[in-house]
């Protein structure tokens, strides 16, 4: 019986290790950023499916202290990396329109802000309901990097400067 056990675990620990080295090897990382154009505060349309450069889309909220909290040092990364790289702010369906454009106008980030008015935005990501929540688009329209919470600005920065070496 415990040979049987044993030889079962066994299989588990096997498949297991199959399913992670597919999922490493073969997969396609976290997938495609979805077909989804974003104009930025300059008026330049972007199609997140294919940026051209790096893209970090923050989901964001007033309601939110995390978001609040993470703007100034995502405007410091953005101040630090340039060009490098399109930072695009989203905020939620459910923040009112006039208390985002009330902290737009106080708060004049170097980055560029995105209404998400009806939530379509949102739900081409996956349906985003918890803020803050950053997603890292590469050139390709690969999504690079995910988190629910505050951006590592370390991880994202080394993550932006490798694909963008051109600057």
């Amino acid at each position: 019986m415990q040979n049987i056990g044993s030889k079962l675990f066994g299989l588990v620990v096997v498949a297991l290790l199959a399913a992670l080295i597919y999922a490493t090897v073969f997969s396609d990382g976290l997938g495609n950023a979805p077909e989804v154009k974003v104009t930025t505060s300059q008026g330049q349309e972007i199609t997140l499916s294919k940026p051209m450069k790096p893209v970090l889309v923050n989901f964001w909220a007033t309601s939110c202290p995390g978001c609040i909290e993470e703007m100034p040092a995502l405007a410091e990364m953005k101040q630090e990396l340039g060009d490098r790289f399109e930072l695009i702010a989203v905020s939620m369906d459910y923040d009112p329109k006039e208390q985002v454009e009330k902290f737009i106008q106080a708060n004049p980030y170097p980055f560029s802000f995105v209404m998400d008015t009806d939530g379509k935005i949102a739900k081409a990501f996956g349906d985003v309901l918890l803020t803050p929540t950053s997603f890292l688009i590469a050139p390709n329209g690969k999504i690079v990097y995910q988190q629910i919470g505050e951006v590592h600005f370390a991880q994202v920065t080394e993550r932006i400067k490798q694909m963008s070496p051109q600057f």
